[in-house]
């Protein structure tokens, strides 16, 4: 006989915990949250949110999923691929949590609508991977006063830490706090330099974790200190922060900074290269690899092999009778290269490599 799916049911294990109880689920059962970014963070931390009975969840993505995703977003399959990371989160919660109400949009986070949407709930969670939007949607929080759970990952270390929290008529710590300007210089993302998939589940688990003691008022949240966990020693340190920066500090801040995300640029044709193209004239260029990674197989030979975050360029040595091809995974930080490579030097023929070598 097949067993009725009921609140008391699911929840069992969860509110037979007294720091819990009937109490704690019914706040989770009222809570609203709102998850920016559906990747290797944003989907543990939905599914494991959406599976302790949050009442609504909403989740917010423009990507889609690719094949290089799948070893660390291990909620998406095979099947998915090319399809809207938000859109398949959406529907893999409604299969395992029927009494979440979840909703999703495909749309890039923009200055402009920010406020509009996070002002619908109670909780923001910050699972992207981009500096820019990471300070935007901080100074966003600070301005709304809405408690955001910051997530962020490099290699094999995690970050996670609760900001913005009410505590005595007072707001904790936010980003600004631990690092008060968005960085200027290049800094490397997942796709460029790697990460080990158990740290981006690890560190998505603590985010929800987080939300959870914030709704039931359980244990002690990380406020004013950013926890980082290192997945190889197994070693944690927490960076205890003093607060700087007011919410007129940030407003200030706000109303000036663009928040340009390099991923989101508009690049111009002119200096790009089609994979098909680069294909035909193969063994007429010279190939310029950025990938942090140096020792990464490509499918053919690279002249030069320098990361973009070491790139010097009173190092290189171009010839204006060459012609040039900057390569990169994902044709961002190739593109960032062959900007300043032709600022410098105006007359050489040098392109990036359109959408990367991830789409060989």
């Amino acid at each position: 006989m097949k067993q009725k799916i009921t609140k008391q049911n699911l929840y069992k294990r969860q509110t037979t915990l007294k720091e819990i109880g009937n109490t704690g689920q019914e706040k989770l059962q009222q809570a609203k949250i709102l998850v920016i970014g559906c990747g290797g963070l944003g989907c543990v931390a939905s599914v494991y949110l959406a599976a302790s009975g949050i009442g609504k969840l909403h989740l917010v993505d423009f990507d889609i999923i690719d094949q290089s995703n799948l070893h660390r977003q291990v909620f998406y399959t095979l099947k998915d691929i090319h399809k809207p990371k938000s859109q398949v989160l959406a529907n893999y919660i409604t299969r395992i949590s029927p009494f979440v109400e979840v909703s999703f949009d495909s749309d890039a986070i923009v200055k402009d609508t920010l406020f509009q949407l996070i002002d619908q709930y109670d909780i923001i969670l910050d699972c992207t991977d981009s500096l820019p939007i990471k300070y935007l949607i901080n100074d966003a929080c600070v301005i709304k006063n809405k408690v955001l759970v910051y997530g962020s990952l490099y290699k094999f270390d995690g970050y996670v830490a609760t900001f913005n929290h009410l505590e005595n008529n007072t707001r904790t710590c936010n980003l600004r706090d631990a690092f008060s300007k968005i960085p200027k210089e290049t800094v490397p993302n997942c796709s460029e330099v790697g990460t080990l998939n158990t740290i981006v589940g690890m560190i998505g688990l603590l985010q929800a974790n987080e939300v959870l003691k914030l709704i039931t008022n359980t244990g002690n949240p990380l406020v004013n200190q950013i926890l980082i966990y290192n997945s190889l020693e197994n070693s944690q340190y927490k960076m205890k922060l003093k607060k700087v920066f007011s919410k007129e500090m940030i407003l200030e801040e706000f109303n000036k900074e663009t928040y340009q995300n390099i991923n989101c640029e508009i690049q111009d044709s002119n200096l790009l290269i089609t994979i098909n193209k680069l294909k035909k004239k193969i063994n007429e260029v010279t190939i310029i690899s950025v990938i942090e990674d140096i020792s990464t197989k490509l499918p053919f030979n690279v002249a030069v092999k320098i990361p973009l975050s070491k790139l010097n360029l009173d190092n290189l040595n171009l010839a204006i009778s060459k012609e040039y091809v900057v390569i990169c995974n994902k044709g961002i930080s190739s593109y960032k290269a062959t900007k300043i490579i032709k600022e410098k030097y105006p007359n050489v023929k040098i392109y990036s490599l359109k959408d990367g070598v991830n789409e060989l």
